[in-house]
C-alpha cells in the first residue's frame, strides 16, 4: 500500500513522488512502477552491494517458517512492548526482511506501517503477507527514501544501522528501537556470541539518548527440518555436523532511545 510521501533515490534527486496509474513519478520526471502486490522498488544501481542483494529467496522462505511455527512469537511480544506505538503512530521497520515483526504489530495495533529492505524476495514476502503495510525496496544503509521527522517510530531488527537517517527521519521525541543478536543467540548453533549493546549505544549516542534497555530470550525444541531452516537464515554457522533435532535459544538485546 504505497502513499505519496516517498522521495526520489535517483542520485542528487530526492524530489517527491507522486503516485499515478501503478506508477510513483517525481517533478524531474524519475518514474518507478509499482508491483501488484503493492510495493515499489526504488533501489539504485550505486547502493546495490551485490547482483540480487540482501536476504535470498530461500533465507526468506526458511525465515517465514519459522515466525509461521511461533519460534519468534515471544520476541515480537517483547519488541512490540518496548516500541510502544499506538494506532495514532507511524511506524518505519528499516530492515525489514520478510516483514513479520511490522506487519504483525501493526496488525495488532493498527499505526501506519511503512517496511524497507535491500531484498527483493523479502519485501515481495512482506505485501503479500501484509497488505496494509507500505514496502519499499531501498538501501537503508545509504538513505531513507521519507521527509524529514516523517516518523514518530523507527525500528530496525538485526539489521544494519544508519543512526544520521534515522534522526533525519524520526520527529524530535521520536522512539528509536534496535534489536541485536543477544551473546546467547543461537549459541548451540554458532556459539556464544559478543555483547553488541555499547557499541550501539556509542554509535548513537551523539543523535540519542538510551532510555530503556532488556533482553528477550525463548528457547524451542526444533525438529530437523526447523534447525535446517535457522541455519539457512545465519551467517557463519559453526556447526559441521549433520543438523539434527535440538533445543536452540533465540535471544535479542532491546535497547530503545528517545530522538533529541
Amino acid at each position: 500500500m504505497i502513499q505519496g510521501t516517498l522521495l526520489c533515490t535517483v542520485r542528487d534527486c530526492r524530489s517527491p513522488l507522486t503516485p499515478g496509474e501503478g506508477v510513483l513519478r517525481c517533478p524531474r520526471g524519475h518514474c518507478f512502477d509499482v508491483a501488484r502486490s503493492g510495493y515499489v522498488n526504488l533501489l539504485q544501481p550505486q547502493d546495490k552491494r551485490s547482483k540480487q542483494p540482501g536476504d535470498s529467496a530461500q533465507a526468506v522462505e526458511a525465515r517465514r517458517r519459522l515466525h509461521e511455527a511461533g519460534f519468534s512469537a515471544a520476541l515480537r511480544d517483547a519488541i512490540g512492548a518496548m516500541l510502544g506505538a499506538g494506532a495514532e503512530d507511524r511506524v518505519l521497520d528499516a530492515g525489514c526482511g520478510e516483514g513479520f515483526y511490522l506487519g504483525s504489530l501493526a496488525s495488532r495495533t493498527g499505526f501506519a506501517a511503512h517496511g524497507v529492505d535491500l531484498s527483493v524476495p523479502a519485501i515481495q514476502s512482506a505485501a503479500k503477507r501484509y497488505p496494509q503495510c507500505a514496502w519499499v525496496v531501498a538501501n537503508a544503509d545509504r538513505f531513507l527514501p521519507y521527509p524529514d521527522g516523517y516518523f514518530t517510530h523507527l525500528m530496525t531488527i538485526t539489521a544494519r544501522s544508519h543512526g544520521a537517517e534515522f534522526r533525519r527521519v524520526l520527529q524530535a521525541g521520536g522512539r528509536l528501537l534496535v534489536a541485536v543478536p543477544s551473546p546467547e543467540d543461537l549459541m548451540e548453533l554458532r556459539g556464544h556470541g559478543k555483547d553488541r549493546t555499547k557499541r550501539v549505544v556509542e554509535d548513537f549516542r551523539e543523535r540519542f539518548r538510551l532510555v530503556e534497555q532488556q533482553r528477550a530470550t525463548t528457547v524451542a525444541d526444533l525438529e530437523q527440518g526447523a534447525v535446517e531452516d535457522v541455519l539457512h537464515t545465519i551467517y557463519r554457522p559453526m556447526r559441521t555436523q549433520p543438523v539434527e533435532a535440538m533445543r536452540v535459544t533465540f535471544s535479542l538485546d532491546l535497547l530503545v532511545f528517545e530522538a533529541v
